[in-house]
């Protein structure tokens, strides 16, 4: 068929890295993109593909016409966890995911649907040598926020030297003045997780000057200068936030859901427990799908948020369990319910949940915000500690609940954020600022806002060239 005659305005392969946090929103931005006319293809690797079948026997159920292909990362029966380090992991992926996405797009092509452009996840830049060799367009696409990949980027180009200096104070372009301890935690604990370092810090930006688009998961309202000083740099579009429709302008009804989980939510159980209770009384306590908490931790958060004395649902997923203090179940059940796994947007959505204690990764983030849910920050590693830092300080829609000498936040410490959210004067000061953010998030993805003209712009360029 002749490229004038498809039935589509062009046809996008999208490739999210394969964790849930990054499928998600690449998702998400893949289902708006085919809303308005464009074909998606998306791929993830053959282990992540085969675990959402297992889980989901309809992985697409939100995700209207989408289809869904497969490349490989060369471990196929385990993914990440089958390799013997990160580092073998993460170079394993390249070659093995060069040879079959070049595969995928020749089979795509050879089906009469040649691939117009490949939109990539920015922790692996590779699939954009691979567009260049097809002369198609590479879109990278940032999963964390603007302001975080703007430090990423100072610390890749030389400008931001490390290791940091203790208590010196860190001035980048379009961020307010930053201490050593806001930075991410690759940045302010040198030496930590060197292949994650590389990754974020190389990986991300050694070809992004080659990028035709440069997406990033936010909104221009909420990082209006840093937005500004990358704009400079590359040809960059703020599309967020990445979540459905339905739960910020509700243009399309059937998009409801991310449509696919790694996890199986106790769906019945935390919504039914959260409807019985009274409005903005519960603290919902999740820190998502890759947090680790120390036992010590674990401990000081149950019995911080039994002492605040107010209703929570806390999400600890299965292999976390036996990390909590023993009989803490049984003992606070008048007053909190410990679920593996819940469907968050529901129960941000919720009117009982009045905070959301959150290790403050980008999505949590991105969805309190979106959905006007106040946050005790309590953060763990990678971008978190600056996503809190802004939640506190900048945006004004939370509390970072403060770690001792030995990094544990301690439960005198989570009892009093969670009852200054709740009951305090502060909290009624960041219920009025989340309200803000609710609203100039859902006009940024409505019709004529901010991401939704940049969207359009992509995808009228994008026409334009075929």
């Amino acid at each position: 068929m002749e490229k004038g005659e498809r039935a589509y305005k062009a046809h996008c392969l999208v490739l999210p890295y394969p964790s849930q946090g990054h499928i998600n929103p690449m998702l998400q931005f893949s289902k708006l993109l085919n809303h308005k006319g464009i074909k998606i293809t998306l791929a993830n690797t053959i282990f992540v593909h085969n675990t959402i079948q297992k889980i989901s026997s309809s992985s697409s159920s939100s995700s209207t016409s989408i289809a869904f292909e497969t490349i490989s990362d060369g471990y196929d029966e385990g993914g990440i966890t089958q390799a013997e380090s990160i580092e073998a992991y993460l170079d394993r992926f390249r070659k093995i995911g060069t040879k079959t996405l070049i595969e995928l797009i020749d089979r795509l092509s050879g089906s009469g649907n040649p691939v117009d452009c490949i939109v990539y996840d920015a922790f692996m830049p590779w699939p954009l040598d691979v567009a260049k060799k097809f002369g198609i367009v590479g879109a990278v696409f940032f999963t964390q926020s603007c302001s975080v990949d703007n430090i990423f980027y100072h610390v890749h180009q030389g400008l931001l030297k490390l290791p940091l200096p203790p208590d010196s104070e860190i001035l980048l372009p379009g961020l307010p003045p930053l201490q050593p301890s806001d930075m991410p935690s690759f940045i302010y604990v040198y030496g930590s997780y060197p292949a994650f370092f590389t990754m974020v810090v190389d990986g991300q930006f050694y070809n992004v000057d080659k990028a035709d688009w440069v997406f990033c998961n936010t909104f221009y309202e909420l990082e209006e200068e840093v937005v500004d000083c990358m704009a400079k740099l590359w040809p960059l579009r703020t599309i967020g936030p990445t979540i459905p429709s339905m739960y910020l302008d509700k243009r399309r009804e059937d998009d409801r859901e991310y449509g696919f989980s790694l996890f199986n939510p106790n769906s019945d159980a935390c919504l039914t427990w959260l409807n019985a209770k009274p409005k903005g009384s519960v603290a919902y306590v999740s820190f998502g799908s890759l947090a680790e908490l120390g036992e010590n931790q674990m401990e000081e958060l149950g019995w911080g948020l039994r002492n605040s004395n107010n209703y929570f649902l806390w999400v600890v997923r299965e292999k976390e369990a036996a990390k909590l203090p023993q009989g803490f179940v049984e003992e606070t059940s008048g007053k909190g319910l410990v679920v593996s796994w819940c469907p968050q947007l529901d129960v941000l959505a919720n009117e009982a949940v009045g905070c959301f204690v959150t290790h403050c990764g980008w999505n949590s983030t991105l969805e309190a915000l979106s959905l006007g849910v106040p946050m005790v920050a309590v953060p763990q590693w990678t971008d978190q500690s600056t996503n809190a830092r802004f939640i506190q300080d900048v945006w004004k829609m939370g509390l970072k609940a403060q770690a001792d000498e030995k990094g544990i936040v301690r439960r005198e410490e989570i009892a009093n954020c969670v009852r200054e959210i709740l009951e305090g004067e502060r909290g009624k000061e960041i219920r009025k600022n989340t309200s803000k953010w609710k609203e100039l998030a859902k006009n940024a993805v409505d019709e004529g806002g901010s991401s939704d003209k940049n969207i359009d712009e992509f995808i009228a360029k994008l026409v334009q060239n075929y």
